[in-house]
């Protein structure tokens, strides 16, 4: 074997050349953690293989490198001769394959991350996701190609949305690769709740213990599946679907698939309303999805490129609109009530009105910047970005109470979507920026190019008082405390120590100088904590100025900081007692749309 990283010549794939590709999955040692990969090519005519593995998965806006958990690579003629290979770059590896024509390459990938969008193998289950496990032959994306699954024990089953092949035993028809990354794979013991909804099968496949009731989720699904496939016209664009449940001690995601998708979830977050009102939400945005993004999708991932990053400024309609519907449609479909959807909106006009990120970075740059900024997370996060799925979450609800207040309640994002559906999903073309910007404006009626260079384009305040107010409701602050005078920070007790997690850009302690990770000693010379800060705040006022000890990088440093005026802890949407008949009607057609007459 060779490892070097000189790329030897690969040729393009001639349209005659018909190659064989065929994918085997085992886990002989579950435990281990260990996926046992072996790709068999037959047919094979060029004196180079080359091999690459995904670096991202489609709907996960990050490069995570899959290839870092790939071992053990090699690659042997049909008969089991070594064959020679390098490793070219990090993802991308070479056979050398003149006097072969029949290939087996065989890896192992190690599997224990238990998310949507990683892979998880132990002793109860695997579950692999395509881009994470699978290398694909460059030129060959397009062709069919099968999977073949090799449970270890013979009480594991196998669910997938694949077709199997008949008469050969997990053995699944692959249509391409992006098809195989799109067909998340469940292997293991768990329990499958199959039920018709509008004429088609779906399941439930749930792995792991909890909470979980199949009867109350599966009544809850179909109410979901209905409401949303009359958004869209009444379509159910696939044959049969999926939800994959994980229940986890302590995760939380979703990933959308165009037949299927991946969720994970508390094992006890059912019983509480709370919890299992927020878990139909995520079943709600994922289901939302197999339209909006899997079909309906921005011109730049109309075509993936799985090597690298693919930018797109149109991430706020992809799953901002999508987060925005996740709210209305359980309370369309009559899982929650109104209380709670406002209770839920309440929270997101919370968080964005509490993220300073907010004035730093424009909607359309929060999706472009996805791939560097929303999954890497750090503690001065919030004072620099903003999430293309709560911000593009209220853009979107101001477009469809523009709608909505211009047509009373007879046109709505709805029928944006529709045409949306019509024109870019079922065909599947990739929507441009300005496209979707002319498909809105139509159904408007009125030209929003303003509102989509300031909304979209700058760090201009969302005029949210303003759409609610029309439609009788009203935004107001909460204080948790209105004597309590404003630092900036949050802190949290580790170790018998108390350190700084975030501290809020412009606030006086940012001004002061204190920063995340400084360790907080006393104020005003007495040894303070967490539990304690805000009890030794209260005994100050807007505009004193007091000494803050900390050590920062292990130096012992006083502070002056001057404390600024109360600032609300969060924001509440309540009904406004003075509105008008035309806001309440209004209201009425938004919230309850089936009592309205409103076109849906």
């Amino acid at each position: 074997m060779v490892h070097t990283a000189t790329s030897m010549a690969t040729p393009a794939p001639s349209a005659q050349n018909t190659v064989a590709i065929a994918y085997q999955v085992a886990m002989p040692q579950p435990q281990t953690h260990l996926f046992e990969v072996t790709i068999h090519i037959s047919q094979w005519e060029a004196a180079v293989l080359d091999l690459k593995m995904p670096v991202w998965t489609p709907g996960s806006y990050m490069v995570r490198e899959y290839s870092r958990h790939l071992q053990d690579f090699r690659a042997t003629t049909a008969a089991g001769v070594d064959l020679s290979w390098r490793k070219v770059t990090k993802n991308h590896w070479q056979v050398e394959t003149t006097d072969t024509s029949d290939i087996q390459v065989h890896y192992r990938v190690f599997a224990n991350d238990l998310t949507v969008r990683t892979n998880h193998l132990d002793g109860t289950h695997g579950y692999f996701n395509g881009a994470a496990l699978f290398c694909f032959i460059p030129g060959y994306q397009d062709q069919a190609c099968t999977l073949t699954v090799e449970p270890p024990h013979i009480a594991w089953e196998v669910n997938t949305t694949l077709p199997l092949i008949e008469d050969q035993e997990n053995c699944f028809w692959v249509e391409n690769f992006d098809v195989l990354v799109d067909s998340p794979v469940e292997v293991g013991l768990h329990e499958n709740y199959e039920f018709l909804c509008e004429g088609k099968p779906h399941r439930w496949v749930v792995w792991g213990e909890g909470n979980f009731e199949a009867e109350k989720a599966i009544a809850d699904t179909k109410k979901i599946i209905q409401t949303e496939a009359k958004i869209f016209g009444g379509e159910l664009p696939y044959d049969e679907y999926m939800f994959l449940l994980h229940l986890s001690g302590s995760g939380y995601g979703g990933l959308e698939h165009k037949e299927s998708c991946s969720l994970n979830y508390p094992r006890f977050g059912f019983q509480k309303s709370d919890q299992y009102n927020r878990f139909m939400q995520l079943v709600a945005h994922e289901f939302f999805h197999l339209w909006n993004v899997k079909r309906i999708r921005p011109k730049e991932l109309e075509t993936f490129d799985y090597e690298t990053e693919n930018y797109t400024p149109s991430l706020w309609f992809a799953e901002g609109v999508t987060s925005y519907y996740d709210l209305l449609i359980p309370l369309w479909a009559g899982i929650y009530d109104k209380a709670f959807f406002l209770e839920s909106l309440s929270k997101d006009i919370t968080r964005y009105l509490l993220t300073p990120g907010r004035l730093v970075q424009p909607l359309a740059e929060s999706s472009f910047d996805a791939w560097i900024k929303l999954y890497r997370r750090e503690a001065h996060s919030n004072n620099n970005q903003m999430s293309y799925y709560l911000k593009g979450a209220l853009v979107a609800m101001l477009l469809d109470l523009k709608i909505r207040d211009r047509h009373q309640n007879q046109k709505s994002l709805d029928d944006v979507l529709r045409i949306m559906w019509e024109k870019f999903g079922k065909p599947e073309i990739g929507f441009t920026p300005a496209q979707v910007e002319q498909v809105i404006s139509e159904v408007a009626g009125f030209d929003l190019s303003d509102f989509f260079h300031e909304f979209l384009h700058t760090t201009a305040e969302l005029p949210l008082g303003e759409a609610l107010e029309t439609f009788g409701l009203q935004i107001k602050p909460v204080y948790t405390n209105k004597d309590l005078p404003y630092l900036g920070l949050t802190v949290t007790d580790q170790n018998n120590r108390t350190l700084v997690q975030t501290v809020n850009v412009d606030s006086p302690a940012y001004q002061a100088g204190i920063d995340p990770e400084d360790e907080l000693l006393a104020i005003a010379n007495y040894r303070t904590n967490a539990e304690q800060l805000n009890h030794r705040l209260q005994n100050y006022q807007a505009g004193d100025t007091i000494s803050i000890t900390i050590f920062h990088q292990d130096q012992l440093k006083t502070l002056a900081v001057t404390l600024a005026a109360p600032q609300p802890s969060s924001y509440q949407v309540v009904k406004n007692p003075q509105a008008s008949a035309k806001q309440l009607q209004n209201l009425k057609g938004w919230l309850n749309p089936k009592d309205s007459g409103a076109v849906r």
